[in-house]
């Protein structure tokens, strides 16, 4: 089986990320895993397994309509058994280049807003399987008319050898000037709208009026940094908050942290939520897209509503008081991880969806209704 993976995102976010993850698997699997990327993203520099080849294309946008025309050109050279189309990034004119080649297409489904009737009209029929990250995601896609004979759940996954509790807590402290017994709470999250950054600083006045001297350290970038560092120096919160910034070398960070808040106001599943929980970190984030299926109230960290800064202040508080609590949470966290989402879990489920795409679909690519 020969698959081409299509993703054409800029950075190397949770998604591009676990399409790494699933390459390196699927290399390991019969058959010959192809990437095909922008060129100078990210992605293109992470796959370092020989195993995988990776196409890098020019792409100018979502209006770049000589894409298709490329990326057939690409189809018709590598001949490949079938399409698995990774992000929403130039979706129409990909699914278009693959349905003119008549090649079987799997697309994956991240987010859980709910799809753009275009998409439910136009693209998604194109599709002999898409795959949902989360459980969360499946249901807005059947609530919106999806077959359910189309959709497949296949969650997320997170390198448990790398992410692991452990790491330099005393030096990551140290490299950012802080003392060595400082309490430090993490965002680790794109800075845009949906995550939720102004819930945590609504909640965060009572939280510091009993535990003046944590940090919160805000790991990301995004279009709302700006607005964000506004909202720290209007609220009088320079003296804890920190903008970290995007780093490559969260694996290392993450177990430096005592716990993470994640407020967003939607979610697919959220990858920084399993790289937290794989690394024995609790975690207080809201109930929202597929974030219940990490967060297990009570057992690993705890929901709130979306935008509940009041919720928010009193698990904050509740896990900032009892420092055992944290480190039972974490412990429960990292099971849940080594559990359900391993890498081999997401690598064995696609590679049965394109099982599954081949054996039963219409011989033009399309699903069989």
């Amino acid at each position: 089986m020969k698959t081409i993976h299509i993703d054409l995102g800029r950075h190397l976010y949770g998604g591009g990320r676990q399409v790494v993850h699933l390459l390196e698997g699927l290399a390991a699997l019969p058959g010959e895993p192809v990437l095909v990327c922008r060129e100078g993203s990210e992605l293109s520099r992470a796959v370092r397994n020989p195993a995988v080849r990776v196409r890098a294309l020019p792409f100018r946008g979502d209006l770049d309509l000589a894409w298709t025309g490329r990326l057939r050109r690409l189809i018709r050279e590598e001949k490949p058994d079938l399409l698995h189309v990774h992000s929403r990034i130039g979706g129409f004119l990909t699914a278009l280049a693959g349905t003119l080649e008549h090649i079987p297409m799997v697309h994956s489904r991240r987010v859980d807003n709910p799809p753009h009737w275009i998409d439910l009209k136009f693209r998604f029929p194109l599709f002999r399987r898409i795959v949902t990250i989360s459980e969360g995601i499946r249901q807005v896609m059947l609530a919106h008319g999806v077959p359910a004979a189309q959709l497949v759940c296949v969650p997320s996954a997170v390198d448990t050898g790398r992410y692991r509790p452990g790491g330099g807590r005393g030096a990551f402290r140290c490299e950012l000037g802080l003392a060595e017994d400082c309490v430090l709470v993490g965002v680790v999250a794109q800075m845009i709208p949906r995550k939720g950054h102004e819930v945590l600083f609504d909640a965060l006045p009572a939280v510091l009026a009993r535990h003046p001297a944590i940090r919160v350290l805000l790991f990301g970038k995004g279009p709302l940094e700006p607005e964000l560092r506004r909202m720290v120096r209007t609220r009088g919160l320079e003296g804890n908050v920190m903008f970290a910034g995007y780093r490559t070398d969260m694996h290392r960070v993450i177990p430096c942290l005592d716990l993470v808040a994640h407020p967003a106001w939607m979610e697919g599943l959220g990858v920084a939520l399993l790289e937290t929980a794989a690394c024995g970190v609790p975690l207080v984030a809201a109930r929202a897209g597929g974030m219940p299926e990490i967060v297990h109230p009570g057992v690993n960290g705890y929901l709130i509503e979306p935008g509940d800064s009041h919720a928010l202040t009193g698990y904050l508080l509740d896990l900032l008081d009892h420092p055992e609590r944290r480190r039972e949470f974490g412990e429960a966290g990292r099971r849940l991880v080594l559990e359900r989402f391993s890498v081999e879990r997401m690598v064995a489920g696609n590679y049965a969806v394109y099982r599954e795409a081949l054996d039963q679909g219409g011989s033009d690519g399309s699903i069989r209704r």
